[in-house]
C-alpha cells in the first residue's frame, strides 16, 4: 500500500528533526569518528525492521550538524575504495545532544499522553 502524499509529508516533517537526534547519539555513544556508511550499517543492524533513515538521507544530515559546529569531519585514505569522511562530535554537538534529548522526551510524553486520550 502505497503512502498517501499526507503520510510521506508527516513522515519527512518527522525524520527532519529526529535523525539529527539519533546521528549525535550515536557519535557520542560509538566514542570514535565513524563514516557515513558505518553509520548507516549500524543503524540498519540495530533496527532491521525499522528503515526509518535511508542511508541517502545521512550524509545531508551529517553535513548540516557539521555546518553547524556540533560534528566534525576528516578524510582519510581507505584501502579498499575512496577515501572516507570521517565524523566526530563535539563539545557544542554534546550540550546539543543533552538538550534535544531532554525535548524529544517531552515531546514524546506529551504525543504518547494525547494519543492515549
Amino acid at each position: 500500500m502505497e503512502a498517501s502524499t499526507a503520510t510521506k509529508k508527516f513522515q519527512k516533517e518527522m525524520s527532519a528533526g529526529t535523525a539529527s537526534l539519533v546521528l549525535l547519539s550515536v557519535l557520542s555513544r560509538h566514542g570514535e569518528p565513524m563514516y557515513g556508511y558505518q553509520i548507516a550499517k549500524l543503524l540498519e543492524e540495530a533496527n532491521p525492521d525499522l528503515a526509518i533513515m535511508k542511508q541517502g538521507s545521512l550524509y545531508p544530515v551529517l553535513r548540516s550538524l557539521e555546518e553547524n559546529g556540533l560534528l566534525v569531519s576528516t578524510v582519510e585514505p581507505s584501502v579498499s575504495g575512496p577515501p572516507r569522511r570521517y565524523y566526530a562530535i563535539t563539545g557544542e554537538g554534546r550540550a546539543a545532544l543533552a538538550e534535544w534529548t531532554a525535548i524529544w522526551k517531552q515531546v514524546k510524553q506529551f504525543v504518547d499522553a494525547n494519543l492515549k486520550g
